[in-house]
């Protein structure tokens, strides 16, 4: 596997079944190795379905959910980029605040904490998720430690009702929003 290296991070929130086909295999076409890591929500709801040894297949690597031992080697090679994807609002308040309690979290914060590695953060939120007082801290947090945003009205409308008929995630601006991060090398 030669280069860019994208992690590609989700976590238990709406969209996360959609991760193969509308963000891992537009990455691998597009010349990406892409190494998945899941919160463990997101690794048991991939696992019930069978999405998850799917993307295993599609990428060629284990997809990680749990620490590995310290006597075992990283499966992902070395990443060009992170991408968490949905990221649910438990998930951003947490990098907001540098938590770190699980493998998906661990790698991203890390991340955050490395200079010239990018990390684009999809929030996937409801309206009343981006109510509560200290959302917009969060966001502000995450966006002065150099965090790419894919977020907003124009990205996502909160005020639409969940149940919008044919809405669909906004998964190309995320892969735009990784590819503005990490341009294609000449």
């Amino acid at each position: 596997m030669t280069g860019r290296v994208l992690g590609v991070v989700g976590s238990g929130a709406g969209g996360v079944e959609d991760l193969l086909p509308c963000l891992i295999r537009p990455a691998l076409e597009a010349g990406w190795t892409v190494g998945v890591t899941l919160t463990p929500t997101a690794g048991r709801w991939l696992t019930e379905t069978g999405a998850l040894a799917e993307i295993e297949r599609a990428t060629g690597l284990p997809v990680r959910v749990d620490p590995r031992s310290p006597s075992e080697r990283s499966p992902h090679p070395p990443v060009d980029c992170y991408v968490v994807a949905p990221a649910s609002a438990n998930t951003v308040a947490k990098l907001a605040l540098g938590l770190a309690d699980n493998q998906a979290l661990t790698q991203v914060n890390e991340a955050i904490g490395t200079h010239d590695l990018p990390v684009v953060v999809f929030p996937r939120v409801n309206a009343a998720h981006a109510r509560h007082p200290a959302w917009n801290d969060h966001l502000t947090a995450l966006r002065r430690a150099g965090v790419h945003l894919v977020y907003g009205d124009d990205v996502w409308p909160l005020h639409e009702p969940r149940s919008s008929p044919g809405k669909q995630l906004p998964w190309s601006a995320v892969l735009d929003a990784v590819n503005q991060a990490v341009p294609v090398p000449r």
